[in-house]
């Protein structure tokens, strides 16, 4: 319970703030690097209005760019229930035992033994194994080739409740960045949304490095917080990798004194799980739960590439933690002031 002695930076209401739903933005914009970019500096807060195709200005040898590659897939599936013909929608999350049966988050009555149907024959079917508790599901699928051909094949992009229109066909390739390659996230790493192949490569023609990690960004991200005093929430774990290639590019860097410039709070929870023991990098993969709030002491990340991101959410408060939360806020209010589009399909932020 929080106490009237809670720190401001620790209670839900701080990470309030007034967001005008016209912000929120419902498409993406024709040309990826033409999202704005504000830059903020943590030092001198002072704040600059660029493109995104401005950010290889602030980059410089010996500095490193991590971006996250993993991949989403579709995995928002409308079933109907047999027999009744009942709708039911699930969110498929992860494989569990075997390649037969997944996780999922159903929407719907769906008790243990009742079959789903998906697509338009009833050859296609799913049954519900095991009841997880708050929704969640094991579906052991009763079909006949690959599960990965068929969930491509039914399945629609996951995209935020926020968006409030359905799914169309070239948000397949729009809600994915340039770099996707490990599939595995129901949502998408949404700061790596605004890269194309010529920023990168104008990035590295400077010699600046771009390595890559993997964190699948599963449903929790939308999980809203309800604890007062949110040092009382927990996060789902999200599996995560980083490779050795990765680590030494990264160790290059710090002992040249160059910045590690974070693309999301997906990477940065990376990074910051990778260093959890003893402060150093290392190659690891394993399942995360870190929750980075104002008072956490960042050891890999220098800078910080993110969206502008829902009040209370579990992204916000890790920006906070890395701008200071007055420096957010401020950020914040200035963003809406000048109109910037909001949340995953919206424009971006530089933290310095």
């Amino acid at each position: 319970m929080i106490t009237q002695t809670a720190p401001t930076e620790y209670q839900l209401s701080s990470y309030d703030y007034p967001l005008d739903e016209s912000l929120i933005a419902q498409t993406p914009l024709p040309d990826r690097d033409r999202a704005r970019l504000m830059v903020f500096d943590r030092q001198t807060g002072r704040i600059e209005h660029r493109a995104f195709s401005d950010l290889a200005e602030y980059l410089q040898p010996p500095d490193i760019v991590v971006i996250n590659n993993t991949k989403v897939f579709p995995a928002r599936l409308s079933g109907r229930k047999i027999p009744g013909g009942g709708k039911i929608e699930a969110l498929l999350i992860r494989e569990a035992a075997s390649r037969k049966q997944w996780e999922a988050l159903i929407r719907g009555s769906a008790p243990i033994g009742q079959q789903i149907a998906f697509g338009e024959s009833d050859l296609i079917t799913a049954v519900v194994r095991r009841d997880l508790g708050e929704g969640r599901k094991i579906l052991e699928w009763i079909a006949e080739g690959a599960i990965e051909s068929l969930i491509d094949r039914l399945g629609v992009p996951p995209l935020p409740p926020y968006i409030r229109r359905p799914p169309a066909p070239e948000d397949r390739e729009r809600y994915q960045t340039v770099y996707a390659e490990t599939k595995g996230s129901v949502a998408a790493p949404t700061a790596g949304l605004h890269f194309t192949p010529r920023l990168l490569d104008r990035i590295q023609a400077k010699g600046v490095t771009v390595v890559t990690v993997t964190l699948h960004v599963g449903p929790g991200t939308f999980r809203p917080v309800r604890s007062e005093d949110i040092r009382e929430h927990r996060m789902d774990s999200e599996w995560y990798e980083i490779g050795p290639i990765a680590v030494e590019a990264l160790k290059r860097t710090r002992g040249r004194n160059g910045r590690i410039v974070a693309v999301g709070t997906t990477t940065t929870r990376v990074l910051e799980s990778a260093a959890m023991e003893g402060g150093r990098l290392c190659a690891r993969s394993g399942r995360t739960d870190l929750f980075i709030t104002p008072g956490y002491s960042f050891k890999s990340v220098d800078a910080l590439v993110t969206n502008f991101h829902l009040p209370r959410s579990t992204l916000m408060m890790l920006a906070a933690a890395f701008a200071g939360l007055p420096n957010l806020k401020r950020a914040y209010a200035e963003a809406m002031k000048t109109r910037y589009r909001f949340l995953s399909y919206g424009d971006a932020m530089l933290i310095l």
